[in-house]
């Protein structure tokens, strides 16, 4: 069998159609999941901290300065609100996921009981 051949059948399985309807669901997922985490749930966090942005949230090391040729010297910060953005968004990722396999075990197993043997 050709390495052609082979790939072709490799590439025409349900099982890489279906990996590929997942991975493009779950690009668009996770955008979604950025925007709730960005848009609803971190502002009102942000303004409870008396904050406009809580992303920008963080610990400046190192003030941003200006070299003796006049090139600027970003500052050097740990950004912990981004961070905490992050994690909520993971989170909030791993539930769903957790959650849909849930719900689909749950369905393949009713299937399976309902089947005569």
């Amino acid at each position: 069998m050709g390495f052609l051949q082979e790939f072709r059948e490799f590439a025409v399985k349900g099982n890489v159609v279906d990996m590929a309807v997942g991975i493009i669901l779950g690009a668009s997922f996770n955008k979604i999941v950025n925007s709730m985490v960005n848009d609803i749930i971190m502002p009102p966090i942000g303004m409870a901290l008396g904050r406009v942005e809580f992303k920008d949230l963080q610990f400046v090391m190192k003030e941003a300065s200006v070299d003796e040729a006049g090139v600027e010297i970003s500052a050097v910060a740990i950004r912990y609100g981004m961070f905490i953005n992050t994690v909520i968004e993971f989170l909030i990722v791993a539930l769903s996921v957790f959650l849909v396999i849930k719900v689909m075990n749950r369905v393949l197993r009713a299937r399976s009981a309902a089947k005569p043997a």
